[in-house]
């Protein structure tokens, strides 16, 4: 079976939650018996920072320009069982309008971005990756995000069939590593700096730093700005690539995890990075959001922060209390969350897809 993949970036992971994603998602589909074509703009801001060249199991398609790459594209849909358009890809409207021209077998959308689909949507600003008539013309819309946001696009986009794909991890990539000392902290912190999970991270990371001066707080990212607070116990760590990133979270006691603005106020959409620890044994201390409880279980696999106070208190916990938290974690995600899981799950909705009509899909997934 033949799939192709039209998204923003599979060889970069600097500054997005995609890339980490859909290698581990498209490693997991090969056993199925997929073949995949991932379609990616060579633009120099992920050039500048890529970091896979090649994935098995699949034909990585680096373009400088739409018109350098119609023609390719156009052939491959035509062959193609399943076409997937992703939100952030630059090409998406294009690739959406070849699909609906060309495309014999399954026309599908991928929604990364959901939580910030919608918002744009409500504030009168369709998002570049798809036209205002919406995605009525494809078969399929899958949602980074479930919970209320599946009605949402239901009826803001007026589409029919829309199920939820959530994030996962690979634990072959992710899993525990031995700690090293330049990622060595009583909390750690990973993730690309963004102006609207600022506040969250200065009540959840920096004031716990102000108020606890001769414990160490470590920050991993990119886009940091100078002025960003930092003090004499935080210590930072410029864009990790996903090879370090089962140390840097094996390196602490405990580690943040702060959700988009967007994200938090849709809830039901667990960022990969939250798997991705868990995998790799971290304690989790994360800000709350509704539908958390349906990926781990608060107080036993993962720890809630709604207060600077709260941080202090996990950081008081014993280092069994911790460990035991972490082993948890890793158990949840190993049973429910992998590549492996979503892949057997895209492949048996994609099947029931393509041979159900109407409402009987989604009674059949």
């Amino acid at each position: 079976m033949r799939m192709v993949i039209f998204g923003l970036t599979v060889t970069s992971s600097w500054g997005n939650g995609h890339a980490t994603l859909w290698r581990g998602l498209i490693g997991a589909l090969a056993p199925f018996g997929w073949s995949i074509s991932f379609f990616e703009r060579d633009t120099p801001y992920y050039a500048g920072a890529r970091d896979l060249d090649r994935l098995d199991a699949c034909n990585i398609i680096l373009y400088p320009d739409w018109e350098s790459i119609r023609h390719e594209a156009e052939a491959a849909i035509r062959q193609a069982d399943v076409v997937i358009v992703t939100s952030y890809c630059p090409d998406a409207v294009r690739a959406s309008r070849l699909a609906n021209e060309s495309c014999r077998g399954l026309k599908v959308f991928y929604d990364l971005d959901t939580p910030v689909t919608l918002a744009r949507i409500e504030q009168g600003d369709y998002p570049a990756y798809f036209e205002p008539d919406g995605l009525r013309d494809f078969d399929l819309i899958l949602s980074y995000t479930g919970g209320p946001a599946i009605d949402a696009l239901k009826g803001i986009l007026g589409v029919r069939h829309v199920l939820p794909l959530y994030g996962h991890v690979d634990p072959n990539r992710h899993r525990p590593a031995s700690p090293r000392s330049e990622f060595a902290g009583d909390l750690s912190y990973l993730g690309t700096y963004a102006e609207d999970r600022q506040a969250a991270v200065e009540r959840l990371l920096v004031a716990p730093a102000a108020q606890l001066p001769n414990r160490r707080f470590i920050i991993g990212g990119a886009q940091y700005p100078a002025d960003f607070p930092w003090s004499g116990n935080i210590f930072f760590v410029r864009h990790l690539p996903p090879a370090d990133h089962p140390a840097f979270f094996s390196s602490s006691r405990l580690t943040l995890n702060v959700t988009r603005e967007a994200m938090a106020r849709k809830g039901w959409c667990p960022s990969g990075r939250l798997f991705e620890a868990a995998a790799c044994g971290a304690a989790i201390i994360s800000d709350d959001w509704a539908g958390l409880d349906s990926f781990f279980t608060p107080g036993s696999e993962i720890l809630l922060a709604h207060t600077t106070g709260d941080v202090v208190a996990a950081l008081g916990l014993s280092d069994n209390e911790i460990e035991a938290l972490g082993r948890r974690a890793r158990e949840r995600v190993l049973d429910e969350h992998t590549s492996a899981h979503r892949a057997a799950e895209l492949d048996r909705i994609l099947n029931a897809a393509a041979s159900m009509a109407g409402g009987a899909m989604e009674e059949a997934v």
